[in-house]
């Protein structure tokens, strides 16, 4: 069975009603990302950090799949799929993918604010202040901030190096580590890109397919399982 990897990034969320992680200004829902996506933010205002994430949190729980989430989930019936995605949310899951990859942590679940791999099924959307884990720190979103390090990293890197087709899917290449796992693609290996800003890469056999992520991954997956 063919090996399918595809790297995921915030344009697949945006059509199911999810903000991008960081807009044009800069902002995140109106929030500077020092202020709630760093440890440094997290030590000087853990109520504000808690609270955005919670936020965060129950918009995706309110969000659903959309049609990009469930073909790449069909793929599974013909090729061993596995998805890498930056983006913190479960829709990949609730479409019906197996195979998921989270780089930067899931949002539905919690974490020891002490010890990153200490983590808990969130019940609900909130994760409450005084709220700890088995050590006794405080609770706080699954979710990797800038400056800490990215643990599943290196799990991702091997996957893709043993790609027999490689899809990546709104994504701007723009967040290290994960904009470089492409280069560990085998060269000679076919990589479609599906987004409406195609990002410029080195690596040759690429196709590229600048559409929304709903458009270009059902064109796709419908091509792959004729």
């Amino acid at each position: 069975m063919k090996r399918v990897v595809i790297l995921t990034g915030a344009g697949i969320s945006a059509e199911s009603g999810l903000k991008t992680f960081r807009d044009s200004d800069g902002l995140w829902e109106g929030y500077n990302i020092e202020e709630v996506a760093t440890p440094e933010a997290w030590q000087r205002n853990p109520e504000l950090v808690q609270d955005f994430y919670n936020q965060r949190r129950k918009s995706v729980l309110e969000a659903e799949p959309n049609a990009a989430h469930y073909a790449l989930a069909a793929l599974q019936e013909k090729y061993d799929v596995t998805v890498i995605t930056q983006n913190i949310d479960d829709l990949h899951e609730r479409a019906g993918s197996t195979k998921v990859v989270h780089l930067h942590g899931i949002i539905t679940r919690s974490q020891s604010s002490i010890k990153a791999n200490l983590t808990y099924p969130i019940n609900g959307w909130e994760i409450k202040m005084g709220e700890t884990c088995e050590l006794g720190s405080q609770l706080r979103a699954h979710v990797v901030w800038f400056g800490e390090a990215v643990p599943m990293i290196e799990k991702a890197a091997g996957i893709c190096s043993e790609a027999d087709l490689f899809i990546l899917v709104g994504t701007s290449l723009a967040v290290y580590p994960a904009a470089g796992l492409i280069n560990y693609v085998p060269r000679d290996v076919t990589k479609y890109i599906i987004d409406p800003n195609i990002p410029t890469v080195g690596n040759k056999r690429i196709v590229e397919m600048p559409f929304k992520a709903t458009i270009g991954v059902p064109m796709l997956v419908d091509e792959l399982m004729a």
